[in-house]
């Protein structure tokens, strides 16, 4: 996901995000111990965008916050 694309996400949704991102990098890692990953260039990507979202959020946050 492009950072142009996270920009236009609302807090909600970035917050969705967040926790899907989340999740498919926990689902990741287990299939990765237990030897069944096909793709592991694909954890790393994962794990990218995850913080991207968290950098967005945090950013929209503080904005917020300060006006």
């Amino acid at each position: 996901m492009k950072v142009a694309e996270i920009r236009e996400l609302s807090i909600d949704v970035l917050r969705d995000r967040e926790k899907e991102l989340d999740d498919q990098v926990f689902r990741l890692r287990i299939q990765k111990s237990m030897g069944q990953l096909e793709a592991p260039a694909k954890v790393r990507e994962l794990r990218r965008d995850l913080a991207r979202v968290k950098t967005i959020l945090r950013e929209k946050q503080a904005a917020g916050s300060a006006q």
